[in-house]
C-alpha cells in the first residue's frame, strides 16, 4: 500500500488548530485557539482546491469539534464545538457566523476539551476540565446525564455504541459508562494522563476493541472487559489525538510533531510537521484520507491516492519546511553535543524502525534531527535543534515562506524599512549576506547584520541598550513587535549580548513607547482604492474629492520624513486631520481600517493630533468613542488601531497631557472593548497603552498624587488578566513590564496585586506559557518587589 502524501495545506486560522473532523470527502471542519470554527469545502479534487468559510466566531479558545451527520431536519448535518467559554455550540455548517446557533448547550463549569457523537445518533458526549462528562440529547438539546466520579479533567470521550460511553481522564483512568450515567467498569494501567480514545475496528490483529493514548507517549489497546492486549510504542512525547482508518489501521498525533500510521502494532509511516504540536487528527471514512491540525495554524490533508495528492512542487515545499523547521531543545531532552555522531552516521547506519530519530552534530556545530523512513530506507532531515527562544512553532509568513523571525531594518530615515527574514536553522552570515545582496547594500554592514541576528535570536531585547535609561530612537518600538534595527546607529547604541541584556534591570520602565511601523504608501493606496469604491457606490457625500486626495498625498509625504521633521507644524497635518477624522467617523465601518492606521501614526508624529477639536469641541478621545469603533467587537483590528492611537499620544507632551486628563474615558473604552479578545495585536496594543500609563503614574510629577494610586489599582486588575491569559510572548512581556512598573508606586498597590489580583498566580502562568529569558527576568524582578 502506498504512503500518505500531502494533499492540501489549508491556511486561514490565526492561532493553533486544536480540533479537526473530516465528515466527507468534500468537507473538513477545524477549530482553533483563534476562537473560530472553519469549514473547508473541496472545490476541485485534482489538484485539490478548497474554499474556506468561518462557521462560528466565539469569544475564547475553541478546543474541540465534532459533526452530527445529515438528517431530514438538518440536510447538511450540524457542527458541534466547545472551548474555554464552557458553552457547546451547535450550528448548521452553511450558516454565517453572525446568525444564531441552533442551540447553545450550557452546564459545564470549565473548558470543554472533548466532544464525540454517538455513531447511531441520538446523543453527544462532552468532556471538560470541570471533571465531568455530559450526555446531550440531539433534537431535545438537553443534558440527559452527568458522568461523574472523575478525579481530574476529562480529556477524552468516546461514544462507543448506543449503550456505551468511555472517558479518559487526567487521573490516568479509563471509565466505561452507560448513557444514563451509570459507571460500568474502570480500566487501569495508564501511567499518565489519558488524552485520547478511539474505537478499534473489528479484525484488528490484537482483538482490541478500543485504544487509548496518554502523556507517556504510549498507545494502549484494550478489550472492554478491562484486559490490555497490546501497546504501540514510537511517539516521543504526549499523544493528543487518536483515530482509526476504515481498513483497521490507527492514526495518532502528538507533541513530537508527528502523525503516525499504525498497522497492527507496528508504525508503518511517520509524517513530521513543521510545527511543535500536532493537536488533532481525523479520518475521512469515505476514502481513508487524513486531516491534521497543528500549532503552526495550518490544517493539512494527506492522501494515499495519487489522484488526490498535491502537485510535486507543493509536496516538496512541505518537505523543505520540515527540514528548515526548528525543534526546541526541551522537546528532545538533554543533548550532549560532544557525544553525538557526525553526518557520516547517516550513510553508514540504517534505522531499526519507522520513525526512529537520531541527533547529528553537523560540521558547523549545529544539531540536526533525522528520522528513519522504513519505506524509503533512508534518514530524513526533520529540523534543527534550537534553544527555547524563538521555537514556539508560530512562524511568520513572508513572501510565500515561513520564518522564525522577520526583522524590520531601517537603513535610512524617511524610507520604509527593509525586511530581513531568518530561520533559526540558517547560518546568520549566510542570511546577512543574502539580505545585503538582495537589497544592494554596502558589504560593510555584513558583520553588524550578522551579529544582530545572532544576538536577537538568543533572547536579547531589540533596541535595549546595556546602559539604563538610554534614549530610544524616535518612533522605535524597542521590544520586538517591530524588531527594528538601524545599522547607522550601531556605534551609539550597541546591540547587547544576551548575557548583558539578562543582567540589566528592566523595572521600572521609564520610557514611553509608540507603535509606529507602517508602509505609508500602502496605507495611501488602500484609502484611495476604498474611496473609489465609495464613489462608484454613490456615496460621494463621504468620499474624498480630488483636492482632498491631493491633501492625503501631501500628508503621507510629510509623515514619510524623518521623525523630527514630521513632528513640526505643517499645513499638511492641520488640514489632513479633518480628512482623517472624516474617514474614521463617516466611512462605513468595514472601510475605516486604513484611516485608523493613519490616525495612530499622526498621534505619535504630531502634537496637533492631541490639540485637535471638532466643531462641537470633542478631542480625539470623544471622536473615537462616538464613532462606535469600540462597540464593534467583530472588527477587532479597528479597535486595535484605535488603542494604538491612544498609546501613541504619549509620544508628545500635548498627547501625554490629553491622555492624563482623559484617563477614565480611555480606560473604560479600552477595557470594555478588549476583554477576552483573542487578537494578539490588540492585546499588545492594550499592554503598550498600560505601560505608558504606568510610566506616567510613576513619573516624578505624578508618583505622589492620590490619583496615581487609584489608576495603578485599576490598571493592575487589567494587567493581571493579560499576564494570566495571554498566549503571545510579546503581550505577556509588555503586561509584566507595565505591572512591575506600577508596583513601584508602593505598598498599597503591591498588597492589592498580591491579595486581590493574585499577581503571583499570574506570574506562574506566564512562566508556564513562555520560557523566554526576558520574561523570566522580569518575573524575577516583580517577585523581588513583592517580597
Amino acid at each position: 500500500m502506498s504512503e500518505y502524501q500531502l494533499s492540501a495545506s489549508l491556511e486561514g486560522h490565526e492561532d493553533d488548530v486544536r480540533g479537526v473532523v473530516f465528515p466527507s470527502s468534500r468537507l473538513v471542519v477545524s477549530a482553533s485557539r483563534d476562537a473560530t470554527v472553519r469549514t473547508w469545502k473541496l472545490l476541485s479534487p485534482s489538484p485539490p482546491k478548497n474554499d474556506c468559510s468561518i462557521s462560528s466566531h466565539g469569544s475564547a479558545f475553541i478546543n474541540a469539534v465534532a459533526y452530527i451527520p445529515p438528517s431530514s431536519t438538518y440536510e447538511d448535518g450540524l457542527i458541534v464545538s466547545g472551548g474555554k467559554d464552557t458553552i457547546i455550540e451547535v450550528r448548521q455548517p452553511g450558516k454565517p457566523p453572525e446568525d444564531n446557533a441552533e442551540r447553545l448547550l450550557t452546564g459545564h463549569a470549565h473548558n470543554v476539551c472533548a466532544l464525540d457523537v454517538s455513531p447511531h445518533g441520538g446523543w453527544i458526549v462532552s468532556g471538560s476540565w470541570d471533571g465531568s462528562a455530559r450526555i446531550w440529547s440531539i433534537g431535545k438539546w438537553e443534558c440527559e446525564a452527568v458522568l461523574e466520579g472523575h478525579g481530574g479533567s476529562v480529556w477524552g470521550v468516546l461514544a462507543y455504541d448506543r449503550d456505551t460511553v468511555i472517558t479518559g481522564c487526567a487521573d490516568k483512568l479509563i471509565r466505561i459508562f452507560s448513557p444514563t450515567g451509570k459507571l460500568l467498569k474502570t480500566l487501569r494501567g495508564n501511567k499518565d494522563v489519558v488524552r485520547a480514545l478511539c474505537r478499534v475496528p473489528k479484525g484488528h490483529s490484537s482483538r482490541a476493541e478500543i485504544a487509548s493514548a496518554s502523556n507517556e507517549g504510549v498507545i494502549r489497546l484494550w478489550q472492554l472487559n478491562g484486559r490490555q492486549v497490546g501497546e504501540l510504542l514510537g511517539h516521543e512525547s504526549f499523544i493528543y489525538s487518536l483515530v482509526s482508518l476504515p481498513n483497521g489501521e490507527l492514526v495518532s498525533s502528538g507533541e513530537d510533531r508527528t502523525v503516525r500510521i499504525w498497522r497492527g502494532t507496528d508504525c508503518i509511516q511517520t509524517i513530521t510537521h513543521p510545527a511543535i504540536s500536532v493537536w488533532g487528527v481525523a479520518v475521512c471514512a469515505e476514502n481513508g484520507d487524513i486531516v491534521s491540525g497543528a500549532s503552526d495554524r495550518i490544517v493539512r490533508v494527506f492522501s494515499r491516492s495519487s489522484d488526490r495528492q498535491a502537485e510535486t512542487q507543493v509536496i516538496q515545499a512541505f518537505e523543505d519546511s520540515v527540514k528548515s523547521s526548528s525543534i526546541p531543545q526541551e522537546q528532545v531532552g538533554d543533548v550532549n553535543k560532544e557525544k553525538l555522531p557526525g553526518p557520516e552516521f547517516l550513510e553508514q547506519k540504517s534505522g531499526t524502525k519507522e520513525g526512529q530519530v537520531v541527533m547529528i552534530k553537523q560540521v558547523d556545530g549545529s544539531v540536526t534531527a533525522h528520522q528513519w523512513s522504513q519505506s524509503a530506507q533512508q534518514w530524513m532531515n526533520v529540523g534543527t535543534v534550537v534553544d527555547a527562544v524563538g521555537s514556539s512553532g508560530k512562524k511568520i509568513h513572508y513572501l510565500g515562506m515561513d520564518y522564525d523571525y522577520v526583522f524590520d531594518v531601517d537603513i535610512e530615515d524617511g524610507k520604509p524599512p527593509l525586511k530581513l527574514p531568518y530561520n533559526l536553522s540558517q547560518n546568520p552570515y549566510e542570511a546577512a549576506t543574502k539580505f545585503i545582496e538582495d537589497n544592494e547594500l554596502p558589504i560593510g554592514y555584513l558583520d553588524q547584520v550578522a551579529n544582530f541576528i545572532t544576538t536577537n535570536t538568543k533572547g536579547a531585547t531589540l533596541g535595549q541598550s546595556s546602559q539604563p535609561q538610554q534614549a530610544v530612537p524616535a518612533g522605535a518600538d524597542p521590544w520586538g513587535s517591530e524588531s527594528r534595527y538601524r545599522p547607522g546607529d550601531a556605534s551609539s547604541a550597541p546591540v547587547p549580548t544576551a548575557s548583558s541584556a539578562s543582567k540589566s534591570q528592566v523595572l521600572p520602565q521609564a520610557q514611553y513607547l509608540s507603535i509606529t511601523t507602517a508602509n505609508l504608501q500602502t496605507v495611501r493606496k488602500k484609502i484611495e482604492e476604498l474611496n473609489e469604491q465609495l464613489i462608484q457606490e454613490g456615496s460621494k457625500d463621504v468620499a474624498l474629492n480630488p483636492p482632498q486626495v491631493e491633501l492625503l498625498r501631501a500628508l503621507i509625504k510629510h509623515l514619510e520624513q524623518s521623525p523630527a521633521a514630521a513632528s513640526k507644524a505643517s499645513p499638511a497635518v492641520a488640514n489632513g486631520l479633518d480628512l482623517v477624522f472624516n474617514i474614521v467617523t463617516r466611512w462605513p465601518a468595514a472601510q475605516r481600517l486604513p484611516g485608523l492606521d493613519l490616525l495612530r501614526l499622526l498621534a505619535a508624529a504630531s502634537p496637533s493630533t492631541a490639540e485637535y477639536t471638532s466643531l462641537s469641541g470633542d478631542s480625539i478621545v470623544e471622536i473615537l468613542e462616538s464613532s462606535g469603533v469600540f462597540e464593534d467587537r467583530d472588527r477587532s483590528n479597528n479597535i486595535m488601531l484605535a488603542v494604538r492611537a491612544f498609546a501613541n499620544l504619549f509620544a508628545t507632551e500635548k498627547g501625554r497631557a490629553l491622555a492624563d486628563t482623559k484617563f477614565d474615558s480611555i480606560h473604560s473604552l479600552v477595557k470594555s472593548s478588549s476583554l477576552g479578545t483573542t487578537n494578539r495585536n490588540l492585546t499588545i496594543a492594550v499592554a503598550t497603552l498600560d505601560i505608558n500609563y504606568a510610566v506616567l503614574c510613576t513619573s516624578p510629577s505624578h508618583s505622589a498624587l492620590p490619583s496615581s494610586i487609584d489608576r495603578g489599582l485599576a490598571l493592575m486588575e487589567d494587567l493581571a488578566g493579560i499576564i494570566s491569559t495571554a498566549t503571545d510572548s510579546e503581550a505577556i512581556y509588555r503586561g509584566l513590564v507595565a505591572a512591575g512598573t506600577l508596583l513601584t508606586l508602593g505598598e498599597e498597590v503591591q498588597m492589592a496585586a498580591k491579595e486581590v489580583y493574585d499577581i503571583e498566580g499570574a506570574l506562574q502562568k506566564a512562566k508556564q506559557r513562555s520560557q523566554e529569558s526576558r520574561i523570566n527576568g522580569v518575573v524575577a524582578e516583580i517577585k523581588g518587589l513583592l517580597v
